[in-house]
């Protein structure tokens, strides 16, 4: 197979921005929030939109994280396929913040709620985090280890807002952590040619044509 697509697929909307009254490290104490109802049919209208797409031949994989698996795992059920699990296809890990009260976090970085408000990424601010070069290199390294290991297939990845970032901007030598902000259930697609890629779209979805989707 010559060229090729990487889609890459943020997850539907979860039910919690964070767990309860402690920020939890995605590799530590986990921070896997289920779909919303919201996001369960975010991940149906996508599911039914890719299966008449002309993917084939083509290979699933997904973060372990439930809110990432779920909505691989919505696409796979109508596909009739199957999901693999990569643990290198995580959100960043936010280091010395794992488990501690959200109050604390504020206390010691009160610019993490404008951060939050603005929808930029705060990963990068936690002490011994993964943010920046390092989580940029760990999803780099994982993306095109799959695209290596599968080369007569268009990828299938589903994810998360900050990996996708992350792969794409390190492609467009882009270096703000968050360049933009992916829609919950959105298609960012990649070609794919021998060691070259080129960004074809992002943040479709055209599947979620209700406005309610956005609220």
């Amino acid at each position: 197979m010559t060229g090729r697509i990487l889609y890459l697929i943020r997850h539907g909307r979860s039910d919690f921005e964070w767990a309860g009254d402690r920020w939890a490290s995605v590799r530590g104490e986990q921070w896997d929030p289920p779909l919303s109802d919201k996001g369960r049919e975010q991940a149906g209208l996508l599911a039914r939109r890719l299966r008449v797409m002309d993917l084939d031949p083509f290979i699933v994989y997904s973060s372990p994280l439930r809110r990432a698996s779920e909505t691989a795992e919505a696409f796979a059920r109508e596909a009739g396929t199957s999901v693999s699990f990569d643990d290198e296809l995580v959100e960043a890990h936010i280091g010395g913040w794992e488990g501690k009260p959200f109050e604390e976090i504020i206390e010691s970085d009160p610019e993490v709620m404008q951060h939050i408000r603005h929808q930029r990424a705060i990963w990068h601010r936690a002490p011994d985090a993964e943010g920046g070069d390092r989580f940029r290199a760990r999803v780099h390294d994982a993306v095109e280890r799959l695209l290596h290991k599968h080369p007569d297939e268009n990828l299938l990845v589903f994810a998360h807002g900050g990996v996708i970032n992350a792969y794409v901007g390190e492609l467009l030598a882009l270096r703000q952590e968050m360049f933009f902000l992916p829609e919950n259930t959105s298609l960012n697609s990649i070609d794919v040619e021998g060691d070259t890629r080129g960004v074809r779209f992002l943040n479709d979805v055209l599947h979620l044509t209700d406005p309610h989707f956005f609220e």
